[in-house]
């Protein structure tokens, strides 16, 4: 499967927009917000709640930032008044966080005070290492002020466990994810046991510590060693969640459900949706096995 997945992914550059749309259809919403909202309402008939997101990044002037923001505020609007159960996921590099870090920091609190007036959530991702300690600063920053705000770190990272230490004591919320950017060597972890070995370790760091995690994975064994963690430690179900990308292991997420545990998809959608497929696909491989996989299964 691993030679598949990169054959997939080596076709791409030749593949027609309509047919890299189609691929990409298993895992992003569409274009408009109308989109999100059905695709979200259709899994909160399943028991499944989501958390939107803007498709957009790495914006390079002011005006853009601003807009991004009003789109995400935009979201959560939209949650509210269609009575969703998601929140919404940002981007800091979308809001200005390689313009002005303190102009970033700006946006994110507007969008955290319309989270608060509708009492949601709002989780802001990681990007690329050169991001890292930005988004942990503005992350710590914008905390000061609400609690309505949550970060993802990635498991690949090395420096990622004194993260962990560090965020633990400010009682974080988490997302923890693999990580899907393409890092060198002396910043990320290379081999799938050692990242694996790695994640189960911050996740016991994050459990023990009774900080709320959004276990974000799709692989097997980290799956297990998580239901393993939260029999031994009698972890509550309201302490913790899943979460898997829209489109990708159904019979995971279905799965999941089942045992009683509570399941959030990250709902992806915009006009950027190209860039994004593109770039999903080269840095992960596997999603892009995953999703062609998917097209010739019945269950979505």
């Amino acid at each position: 499967m691993h030679l598949l997945n990169k054959v997939v992914v080596s076709t791409l550059p030749a593949v027609p927009k309509p047919i890299v749309r189609y691929f990409a259809s298993r895992y992003i919403a569409g274009e408009a917000i109308e989109d999100a909202v059905r695709c979200v309402r259709r899994l909160n008939a399943e028991g499944v709640c989501a958390t939107m997101d803007v498709l957009g990044e790495d914006i390079t002037n002011r005006d853009d930032a601003i807009a991004s923001r009003n789109q995400s505020i935009e979201v959560l609007h939209s949650i509210a008044r269609q009575k969703l159960d998601s929140n919404l996921s940002i981007k800091l590099t979308s809001l200005g966080l390689k313009l002005d870090l303190g102009f970033c920091t700006e946006n994110v609190l507007k969008i955290l005070e319309v989270a608060g007036q509708y009492d949601n959530f709002v989780r802001i991702d990681m990007e690329d290492s050169s991001c890292t300690a930005d988004t942990i600063r503005v992350f710590r920053e914008v905390r000061k002020q609400s609690s309505r705000v949550g970060i993802a770190l990635q498991a690949y990272m090395r420096r990622s466990e004194d993260d962990v230490k560090l965020l633990v004591k400010d009682g974080a919320n988490f997302r923890l994810c693999k990580g899907i950017y393409r890092e060198p060597e002396i910043i990320a972890f290379q081999g799938r046991a050692e990242v694996q070995q790695n994640y189960t370790r911050l996740l016991d760091v994050m459990l023990t510590n009774k900080c709320y995690v959004g276990i974000a994975t799709h692989d097997t064994v980290l799956i297990d060693a998580a239901y393993r963690m939260i029999r031994q430690r009698d972890v509550q179900r309201n302490e913790y969640e899943f979460q898997l990308l829209l489109g990708v292991r159904p019979e995971l997420r279905k799965k999941l459900v089942r045992d009683g545990h509570k399941v959030r998809l990250y709902v992806p959608f915009g006009s950027h949706w190209y860039g994004y497929s593109v770039r999903r696909f080269n840095e992960n491989p596997e999603i892009a096995g995953y999703v062609f996989k998917a097209l010739f299964t019945r269950n979505a």
